[in-house]
């Protein structure tokens, strides 16, 4: 596949203000097609709210919590709070994007739009998670306070192309976290609200997906470098998570996310989808940043064989303790 440069200008010339004009309209065309096909939803209609009862503070009959008074899996629990927290910072994630994309015109419709669907996300769940008593309340609390108070920068805020590059892929690894959370949950309650999230979540990334689309039809070679700085450099928003290096480490073991995941489920078919590995006609540095790309993803693939073969020795181990 042949991409070249249009007249608009050689990738040499490209700036953040020059690209963001040259999508406005790729973005208001994206973002009819969205509303076309997006569905509001509410999000108490996704809450148990008979299973709600108080808990001790201003009220007299409150009830402490124990986590054996909900059907939500020690896995399920982790990645929960994980996931929420990591919604919580939609402030901050709003002050990025609004930042880079601007408030005006499709762009800054756009901006609005997501900010809102997100907004859904963390509403739901923390009421799913209060009512049905999945969570510590006060840890939970307390949590939310110590993340938010640390505020949230992105990695790519210093590029606009480099941003877009991110969360076409970020918005996939959202969906895959939450529909696995779901799976993991033991609680069919939960594993439809988070499939109601990840379907927005796959929304969002097929936005921005057709998006970096346009990108590299505009300036591949800088498109192709943004690319490979985000795939090579990847985190999830959440890093800052108090906890969240150990968080992450269980659910890499409880399959809710991990390498393999990450890999198959998250990297490849985003690039596989726009044949970036594929795209020729590149200059120099557009060619050593695929050529870096492609060998970075086998890299990847190998260590990722490398944790599937000691998840698949622990599942073993454990087997023969539950045997024996």
């Amino acid at each position: 596949m042949t991409i070249t440069s249009p007249h608009l200008g050689s990738p040499a010339v490209w700036t953040d203000a020059r690209l963001l004009y040259a999508l406005e309209e790729v973005v208001e065309q994206e973002l009819n097609r969205h509303l076309k096909v997006a569905k509001d939803w509410m999000p108490h209609e996704y809450v148990p709210w008979t299973d709600g009862r108080n808990f001790p503070g201003l009220f007299e009959d409150g009830e402490a919590w124990d986590k054996e008074q909900s059907k939500v899996t020690e896995i399920g629990r982790i990645a929960l709070v994980v996931n929420l927290l990591t919604e919580d910072n939609l402030p901050s994630y709003h002050h990025e994007i609004a930042s880079l994309f601007g408030r005006d015109g499709a762009w800054g419709t756009w901006v609005h739009r997501w900010t809102a669907e997100e907004g859904r996300h963390g509403i739901v769940m923390r009421d799913y998670l209060l009512t049905s008593r999945a969570v510590d309340p006060d840890k939970l609390e307390q949590f939310r306070m110590s993340h938010m108070s640390e505020g949230f920068e992105s990695d790519n805020r210093h590029s606009m192309l480099h941003s877009v590059a991110y969360v076409a892929f970020q918005e996939l690894a959202t969906r895959i976290s939450h529909r696995n959370t779901g799976h993991q949950s033991g609680d069919p309650v939960c594993d439809r609200m988070l499939a109601r999230i990840a379907t927005d979540e796959n929304l969002h990334m097929v936005f921005y997906r057709n998006l970096l689309k346009a990108a590299f039809e505009l300036a591949p070679d800088l498109t192709m470098q943004a690319v490979r700085d985000v795939v090579v450099d990847f985190r999830m928003p959440g890093h800052g998570i108090p906890g969240f290096e150990r968080a992450a480490a269980q659910m890499a073991i409880g399959e809710v996310y991990n390498l393999r995941i990450h890999h198959d489920d998250v990297l490849q078919p985003v690039l596989r989808h726009l044949r970036v590995l594929e795209i020729d006609g590149l200059g120099p540095e557009g060619q050593k940043a695929q050529e870096e790309l492609g060998l970075f993803m086998g890299g990847l693939d190998a260590e990722a064989l490398k944790f599937d073969e000691k998840l698949a020795a622990r599942k073993a181990r454990m087997a023969a303790r539950a045997a024996g």
